[in-house]
């Protein structure tokens, strides 16, 4: 009896919440991945997604609900707080999820997907026979878009969802009109729909809600004891965080600048390796957070000719010539990289330009060295020699020695010359120098 009432008064396995917010990218696929794995070390009996997420990227989407799938911890989507939702990407998301709940004011739905590319032309709407024109939405994306991608993709966007909400047990029907009509549905709403199953105000309702439910993970059902269970928070680490900062489109592009910048001040001056090493890391990073995105790689090249086209700017001295053409190809390059209007990620044009801007200063300055050296007096081998005063070491008549910049050279002198004489070098033959005395013995040595 002792041992069945210490039992029954153990504490409950705690609760697992992880927070995603913003864009859905590889960076929170990570996070969740790792979160799953962290719920399940602890031997957490629920993992909680915080979510608030205007959408993603498909590709991290389909990541984290594939996780979701084979986790052997259940999943509890929760869109909170008030004012947050679970656009796009989150849907799918939530529609995945073990459990799904949202807070009072948030918001669910408009899951079409966003074409790659751009947004296709569209034609008028076709409508229903005896439609009086009140009725100004398409019947289907079928009806609005000519692109035969178009229609694919959205097919396959309603066919996924489909299937999540039949496996969970939801709505299946407003889940296709949300990829097809981009519909969306307040918390409430979404509660009276059979979209999510709960509404709470805050986790520790949402804990109290679902405390004695029981969900089926990987084939085994188990029931859940939340109301009492302590609440472990997983924040990302460092690694998260940077990986969420260079996944961003400008992050990314200012990286690979910088990285130039480094590489071309390295190439031009003597920083003893600092700045070649400083910029071959940030464009390394610049680099490997652009593979982890969906990229254009035309616009890539493009990034790439204009970068190749500057750092030879360096080198080549063309006075601005290349380097502008390679600014041009930067330009353009980042307008094209990104090819998809999801939100999140999108390079804003002032940052374009603020890079553009600042390339064009560095050639401007590099083409104003490249004159200023151009216009220099010659200092070194035989033209710096000419016109130089050297001081005789011994007197002479024709031929003898004298000093020249720390140097003893043999010189030569129709006139005779003596000890400590200053003289000017007029021509240079192999080893032997001219000179004539210099009008004004007054003159220093060079």
């Amino acid at each position: 009896m002792a041992i069945l009432a210490l039992f029954c008064n153990a504490s409950p396995a705690p609760v697992t919440v992880i927070t995603i917010e913003g864009a859905i990218g590889p960076a929170s696929a990570d996070y969740f991945n790792r979160g799953i794995a962290r719920a399940s070390k602890d031997g957490s009996q629920l993992l909680v997604l915080r979510l608030d997420t205007p959408g993603g990227l498909d590709t991290s989407m389909r990541t984290i609900i594939k996780a979701i799938l084979t986790s052997p911890v259940p999943v509890a989507t929760y869109v909170a707080p008030g004012g947050a939702r679970a656009a796009s990407a989150g849907t799918y998301i939530l529609y995945a999820s073990h459990i799904a709940a949202m807070a009072p004011g948030t918001n669910i739905g408009a899951a079409t997907p966003v074409q790659l590319g751009g947004p296709q032309p569209e034609k008028p709407a076709l409508r229903d026979k005896g439609d009086n024109g009140d009725n100004k939405n398409p019947k289907s994306p079928e009806d609005a878009k000519t692109s035969p991608m178009t229609r694919k993709q959205v097919n396959d966007a309603a066919a996924y969802i489909r299937g999540l909400a039949q496996m969970r047990g939801r709505n299946k029907d407003w889940a296709e009109r949300a990829v097809r009509e981009a519909v969306s549905l307040s918390a409430e709403e979404a509660l009276q729909q059979g979209v999510i199953e709960h509404v709470a105000a805050d986790l520790t309702a949402l804990m109290k809600q679902i405390n004695g439910r029981t969900v089926n993970t990987m084939g085994q059902d188990r029931t859940l004891q939340t109301a009492d269970a302590p609440v472990l928070e997983y924040k990302p680490d460092w690694r998260a965080q940077l990986l969420a900062a260079i996944t961003d489109p400008s992050i990314a592009l200012i990286l690979m600048t910088i990285g130039l910048y480094g590489l071309i001040f390295e190439f031009t001056s003597s920083s003893f390796g600092i700045a070649g090493v400083l910029g071959a890391i940030c464009l390394l990073l610049g680099l490997y957070a652009l593979q982890l995105l969906p990229v254009n790689y035309a616009g890539l090249a493009l990034i790439l000719l204009g970068m190749g086209l500057m750092v030879a700017e360096a080198f080549l001295s063309s006075f601005g010539v290349i380097g502008l053409g390679g600014i041009a190809a930067f330009v353009f390059g980042a307008l094209i990289l990104i090819d998809t209007d999801l939100p999140g990620f999108g390079i804003p044009i002032g940052v374009i330009a603020g890079e553009a801007v600042a390339s064009a200063l560095l050639i401007a300055a590099l083409a104003g060295f490249a004159l200023k050296t151009r216009r220099r007096a010659v200092v070194g081998g035989s033209g710096g020699l000419i016109g130089s005063l050297a001081e005789m070491l011994d007197d002479t008549q024709g031929e003898g020695w004298a000093q020249v910049r720390g140097e003893t050279w043999r010189i030569a002198c129709p006139t005779p010359l003596q000890r400590g004489q200053k003289v000017r070098i007029v021509a240079r033959q192999g080893l032997l120098l001219e000179v004539r005395p210099a009008i004004n013995h007054d003159e220093k040595g060079e």
